[in-house]
C-alpha cells in the first residue's frame, strides 16, 4: 500500500496535516506510538484556541481524530523505528512494518521534562502545569512557583506576573542561566520573589496542590511554600533520535525546519513542538501541521 503522506505523530500537527493532505485528495496515514492527541489531552480546559471558548483537552484531541478519519485518514498505534528512501520512495520503518510514502511529515512533539518528585504526575492538570501562557489565567489572583532558571521559566514568570498575586521563582542554583535582560525586569516587580539555591522536595496536595516543600540547599534545611499553582520550566525532550540519520537535527535534538516545515531531505517534513521554533503553543502546532501537509501536497504534485 502505497501512501502520498505519511504522519508521524497523531498530536494537534499530526492530525492537522492529515486534515488538510485529505482535503487535497491525498491518501494520508497517521502513525502513532501511544495515543492520539499528544500532551494536550492531559488538559482540563483548553481556553486559548482561537473560536473556541472552552473544551477539554481530551474533546478537542477526539475531535480531530474523528474529523480526519471521517475524512479517510487511516491510523496505526506502532512505534517508529526510522526513516529510509528505496529509489525516491520513503519508506517508514516500525516495529510491526513497513508503510512506503511519497512524502513524510514528522509530527513526534515534545516530552516536558520532569522533577521526578511525588505527585508530579497525579496533580498534572490539578496544579501542576508545564504551559504558562496555556494555564496561566487560571490562578489570576493566587500564588504560583515557577521551578526553573532558563529562559523558559524567566519568560514564564514575567508572563504569570500579570495575573497572579505572588510568583515564586524557584531555582537550584544562585544565578539564573537565562539571559539577563529577562532578569532584570522580574527583580522590581513587586509579586515576584527569586528563590534561589532551592530544590523541590515534595509537592503537598492530595486532590490539589496546596504548597511544596523546598530544600535550602546551602544549610539543608526544608522550608514550605504556600502555593495554589507550580509551572514546571525544567526542559523540553524531542523525540527525534530515530530520524537523525534522515533530517539535521539542532543541538538539543530539535528537527531543523523553518517556517515553512521543510528539512534538509526533500520531501520529508517537520510540524509541531518537534521543530526549531520559538513558540510551541497549540496554535502553532495546528498551523503547523496545514503548512506541512500544504508542502507535503506541493512536493507530491512536482513529483
Amino acid at each position: 500500500m502505497m501512501y502520498d503522506i505519511g504522519i508521524i505523530g497523531g498530536g494537534t500537527a499530526g492530525m492537522t496535516a492529515a486534515i488538510y493532505g485529505l482535503r487535497a485528495g491525498k491518501k494520508v496515514i497517521i502513525i502513532e506510538s501511544l495515543n492520539y492527541g499528544g500532551q494536550i489531552v492531559t488538559s482540563p480546559n483548553v481556553e486559548n484556541y482561537p473560536g473556541i471558548e472552552s473544551i477539554s483537552g481530551s474533546d478537542f484531541a477526539t475531535n480531530l481524530l474523528n474529523q480526519a478519519i471521517r475524512l479517510g485518514a487511516e491510523t496505526e498505534l506502532e512505534t517508529v523505528t526510522g526513516i529510509r528512501e528505496d529509489e525516491g520512495i520513503k519508506v517508514i520503518e516500525t516495529t510491526g512494518k513497513e508503510y512506503p510514502c511519497r512524502s513524510i511529515i514528522i509530527a513526534t512533539g515534545v516530552t516536558h521534562r520532569r522533577l521526578g518528585v511525588a505527585k508530579e504526575d497525579k496533580l498534572v492538570g490539578a496544579g501542576v502545569s508545564y504551559c504558562a501562557t496555556c494555564d496561566g489565567a487560571f490562578f489570576k489572583n493566587r500564588d504560583v512557583a515557577v521551578i526553573g532558571g532558563g529562559n523558559t521559566a524567566l519568560q514564564d514568570a514575567a508572563f504569570l506576573s500579570n495575573y497572579c498575586s505572588r510568583v515564586y521563582l524557584i531555582h537550584r542554583r544562585d544565578e539564573f542561566r537565562g539571559e539577563s535582560r529577562l532578569v532584570k525586569p522580574l527583580e522590581i516587580k513587586d509579586n515576584v520573589e527569586f528563590v534561589m539555591n532551592a530544590t523541590v522536595k515534595a509537592i503537598i496536595g492530595e486532590s490539589f496542590v496546596e504548597g511544596l516543600v523546598l530544600t535550602n540547599k546551602i544549610t539543608d534545611e526544608d522550608f514550605e511554600l504556600k502555593v495554589d499553582g507550580i509551572f514546571m520550566a525544567v526542559g523540553q525532550i524531542p523525540k527525534n533520535d530515530v530520524f537523525e540519520n534522515a533530517v539535521k537535527l539542532d543541538g538539543a535534538g530539535f528537527i531543523l525546519a523553518a517556517e515553512d516545515c521543510m528539512t534538509s531531505h526533500p520531501g520529508i517534513f517537520a510540524a509541531g513542538d518537534c521543530r526549531t521554533k520559538e513558540v510551541r503553543q497549540l496554535t502553532t502546532a495546528a498551523a503547523d501541521g496545514a503548512v506541512a501537509a500544504l508542502a507535503a501536497c506541493q512536493y507530491i504534485d512536482r513529483a
